[in-house]
């Protein structure tokens, strides 16, 4: 079975609202400021986007804010064709490990962070859903160390049951991922070493000092 294009099925979308002369809603659940400069650059283009910044996942409060900080930043200071807004999700850390419970021993990138994404995808969904957006969808696809397969089956699903379209993506695609870093440096963006997570962070930090 071959493996679904998301970016090529991205780009389709777009030529098909560039032909009707239509400039669709989207909701953009972003992570953090670095992986949504490229997005932002490259949506803005094509969507009229509000950026919901919704990460339960950061279980540090102080790394929460200075996240949605430098994210609102370079929202103010990167230029878009189409305005951005921002959208400002509930930080709720006690939901995510709720939902990881039981999964806090898995490897980075296995079935803890599946739950991560569906948790950060269903209330984006719900938002949309809520605000009367065309398309919602993530930024977390530009990361290489993103499995963007699982979110955009997530995505769908998540979007079918609520009723809202599923934007698919796989942001790293096409130099994404080397332009979010050419990006960061020039707004001199903080980067973070970990996705957010205290399991993520305790991984990040045994990964430098050599433990296995």
């Amino acid at each position: 079975m071959n493996k679904v294009n998301y970016q090529r099925e991205l780009e389709k979308i777009i030529l098909k609202n560039e032909k009707n002369g239509v400039v669709p809603s989207l909701l953009l659940h972003s992570c953090c400021a670095p992986c949504s400069s490229w997005c932002l650059e490259y949506l803005t283009d094509y969507f009229q986007v509000t950026d919901f910044y919704y990460n339960p996942n950061i279980t540090d409060a102080e790394e929460y804010e200075r996240r949605e900080r430098e994210l609102m930043r370079l929202i103010a200071q990167q230029p878009h064709k189409y305005p951005v807004t921002f959208l400002h999700g509930d930080y709720e850390p006690k939901k995510f490990y709720e939902a990881v419970k039981g999964f806090e021993n898995c490897r980075e990138g296995g079935e803890r962070c599946f739950i991560c994404y569906e948790l950060r995808l269903r209330e984006t969904a719900l938002q949309a859903k809520k605000g009367g957006y065309d398309y919602f969808t993530t930024t977390l696809t530009i990361s290489p160390l993103k499995n963007a397969e699982k979110l955009n089956e997530i995505g769908e699903k998540i979007g079918e049951e609520i009723g809202v379209s599923f934007l698919p993506s796989d942001f790293k695609k096409r130099g994404g991922y080397l332009r979010s870093t050419q990006l960061s440096k020039e707004y001199g963006l903080y980067r973070q070493n970990y996705c957010g997570c205290v399991f993520s962070k305790r991984e990040s930090c045994d990964s430098m000092s050599g433990k296995v």
